[in-house]
């Protein structure tokens, strides 16, 4: 079974027979279903189904000769319409199955932001069409199947805009270090040492999650999973229509990054509130929005 499928509501699904049998219900009705001829002998047909708002099982698979179709793979997947970032996307097919990777060279964080691109459709479409692949934005969502709930940093106004400011100054000398600019590189330098300085005085004396306001970091061998601790701004709760599973949809700020994270309320520690903080692992997919409308 898909490791994140218990994160929309089917945590009582454990063996694969029931996946199985789960997977059959939803395929007994293809409407919806969408399908492209890749070559004479083969196809692509996506099926989606939605058992919360914005929230669901994606099946690929293919038609056969006798109109049936025969599944190859699953995720679940969580859709959001906010957008995480603007900058330019590349995308990449996955070497086993026709599904695709989307890489963002995001400032903000400081990595190269890897994820599973959801519409990989689209990608497949445009791909054989010869459209055009230049994006315009993605909107990103997480997927996780445990964390916790931290209480927020005590901050004035003033000194949340001076974080924006230093924010946006560093993303700044990011951008010119990246383009050669050698003095860009040496402030960065002395930045990250006085940073670490900091950073280790305060951690004889303080609580880490208190000197941490939120981070972003890849974890475990997979590159489209990261470590996260970020500011909740909204909370929506929804209920898987199958199991009638409570699930958390929380809008976060993570290293002035905004995007949404799923997570079932069975799996959460803590009580959520705008304004504290989730930490936990998440599985990073997102939908990426092209330039160009393919005809």
């Amino acid at each position: 079974m898909h490791k994140f499928l218990r994160t929309i509501g089917f945590s009582l699904y454990q063996k694969d027979r029931d996946i199985e049998k789960l997977l059959d219900q939803f395929c007994e009705d293809l409407s919806g279903l969408k399908r492209i001829q890749i070559d004479e002998e083969s196809n692509l047909c996506e099926l989606r189904k939605e058992v919360a708002p914005g929230m669901g099982v994606a099946i690929f698979g293919e038609m056969d000769l006798e109109g049936k179709f025969q599944r190859s793979y699953y995720y679940p997947y969580l859709n959001t319409i906010d957008v995480t970032s603007d900058v330019p996307c590349t995308i990449q097919r996955h070497t086993e199955r026709e599904t695709y990777a989307g890489l963002l060279d995001e400032y903000k964080v400081g990595i190269s932001l890897i994820f599973y691109i959801d519409n990989s459709f689209e990608c497949r479409e445009r791909f054989i069409d010869h459209h055009s692949m230049d994006t315009r934005d993605a909107c990103l969502s997480g997927l996780s199947v445990e964390g916790k709930i931290l209480l927020p940093i005590q901050k004035s106004d003033k000194q949340r805009e001076n974080a924006r400011v230093a924010a946006k100054d560093r993303n700044t000398l990011l951008e010119a270090a990246k383009n050669g600019d050698e003095d860009a590189m040496e402030t960065l330098t002395i930045e990250d040492i006085d940073l670490y300085s900091q950073a280790s005085r305060r951690a004889m004396k303080e609580d880490l999650y208190s000197i941490i306001d939120s981070c972003f970091m890849p974890c475990g061998v997979e590159c489209d999973q990261y470590s996260i601790i970020g500011e909740i701004l909204k909370i929506d709760e929804k209920k898987n229509q199958i199991t009638d599973e409570e699930v958390y949809d929380f809008t976060l700020e993570c290293s002035d990054l905004i995007f949404h994270v799923a997570i079932a309320k069975k799996d959460l520690t803590g009580v959520p509130e705008v304004g504290r903080r989730f930490k936990g692992e998440i599985w990073m997919q997102g939908t990426v929005n092209f330039k160009e409308k393919a005809e």
